[in-house]
C-alpha cells in the first residue's frame, strides 16, 4: 500500500508540471486552433535560463528561495519576449495559411531553439543547486518532499490566477470573445492581434513556470529536456479536452498519475520483460486510447456554437 501511495504522490507532482505546460497547448488552442509544438522547448529555455540565474547569485547570500524566485522571474521575461517573438515571426504570418504550414513551422521553431541552446549551454547536464526545502514528510509509510509539496501548491494556485483571469477579468473576456470569432471580436473594438500575443506571453510564462518546478524536482537541466516533456503535455491536453482550460489540468494529473503507477508496477506485470524505463509508452498508449474512443477528450473541448 505505501508503494502504491508513493507512485500516486510521485505522479501529482509529475502531473503537476505536465498540467502547467498542457495549459499553455490548450490557451494557444482555443484562440488560434494551432499546436504550438515549440512550447516544450520554451520549458526548456526558461529552465536553463532560471539556472543560470541561479547559478550568477549563488554566492550573493540572499536565501534560497529568493535566488529560485528571481531565477524565475528573468525565466519568465525571458520566455515571454521569445514567445512573443515566436508568434509574430512564426506565426503570424501564416495565420490564414493551410494548417499544416504552422504545424510544420511550430516543428520547425522546436528544432531551432533546441538546437540554440545546445549551443548556448552546451550538450551537458546541469545540475541544479539545492536552494529550496528539502525535507520531506511521511504519509502512511509514503514520503513527500516539501519539494513536491511546493509544486503542487504552485500549480493550484496558478490554474486558479488562470481561469480567474479568463472568466473574471476584461482581458480573459476579449479573450474568449477572439477565440469564439476573431471577426465578429473585431468589430467590437478588440485588437485581436494583440490577445492572440498576450495569449502567447502567458503561455510562454507557464512554460517557464514549467521549467523551473521540473528542473528543481529532478535537480537537473538539459537542452533537450523540453522534446518529450512538451509531447507528454500535448497528450494531457487531448486528454483532458483541449481547448479547456480544466481539462488541461485534470489530463495533466491523471496522465501523471498513470504514468507513475506504470512505471512502478510494469516490471511485475510483464515478469521482469520491462523495466521502469519504459515509462514512457504510457502516454502515448493513453494518446491512441483518447483518439479512439473519445477524440474530443476526458472534459470534452471548448466548442462554441456559432451563427
Amino acid at each position: 500500500m505505501d508503494i502504491f501511495l508513493q507512485q500516486i504522490i510521485n505522479g501529482m507532482t509529475l502531473g503537476s508540471v505536465y498540467a502547467l505546460v498542457a495549459l499553455g497547448y490548450t490557451m494557444v488552442y482555443g484562440i488560434l486552433g494551432l499546436i504550438n509544438f515549440a512550447h516544450g522547448e520554451l520549458v526548456m529555455v526558461g529552465a536553463l535560463v532560471a539556472l543560470t540565474v541561479i547559478h550568477a547569485l549563488s554566492g550573493s547570500g540572499l536565501p534560497g528561495p529568493l535566488i529560485v524566485l528571481l531565477g524565475f522571474l528573468v525565466a519568465a521575461l525571458v520566455c515571454a519576449l521569445l514567445g512573443a517573438l515566436i508568434e509574430r515571426i512564426a506565426y503570424r504570418p501564416l495565420r490564414n495559411a493551410p494548417r499544416l504550414a504552422p504545424l510544420i513551422t511550430a516543428i520547425g521553431v522546436s528544432i531551432v531553439l533546441q538546437q540554440l541552446a545546445m549551443l548556448i549551454w552546451g550538450r551537458g547536464y546541469h545540475p541544479v543547486p539545492p536552494l529550496l526545502p528539502n525535507g520531506s514528510f511521511e504519509i502512511f509509510g509514503a514520503r513527500i518532499a516539501e519539494v513536491q509539496i511546493i509544486i503542487l501548491i504552485v500549480t493550484a494556485l496558478t490554474l486558479f490566477g488562470l481561469m480567474r483571469l479568463v472568466n473574471h477579468t476584461r482581458l480573459g473576456q476579449a479573450m474568449r470573445a477572439t477565440a469564439e470569432n476573431p471577426s465578429v471580436a473585431a468589430l467590437m473594438g478588440i485588437d485581436a492581434n494583440r490577445i492572440i500575443l498576450v495569449t502567447f506571453v502567458i503561455g510562454s510564462m507557464l512554460a517557464a513556470l514549467a521549467g523551473v518546478l521540473v528542473s528543481a524536482n529532478y535537480g537537473i537541466a538539459h537542452y533537450s529536456m523540453g522534446f518529450m516533456l512538451g509531447l507528454k503535455a500535448f497528450t494531457a491536453a487531448v486528454l483532458g479536452g483541449i481547448g479547456n482550460l480544466a481539462g488541461a489540468m485534470v489530463g495533466g494529473l491523471l496522465l501523471g498519475v498513470i504514468e507513475a503507477l506504470g512505471a512502478g508496477y510494469i516490471g511485475d506485470l510483464t515478469g521482469g520483460v520491462l523495466g521502469s524505463h519504459y515509462q514512457d509508452i504510457f502516454a502515448f498508449f493513453v494518446l491512441i486510447a483518447v483518439l479512439v474512443f473519445r477524440p474530443s477528450g476526458l472534459m470534452g473541448e471548448r466548442v462554441t456554437e456559432r451563427a
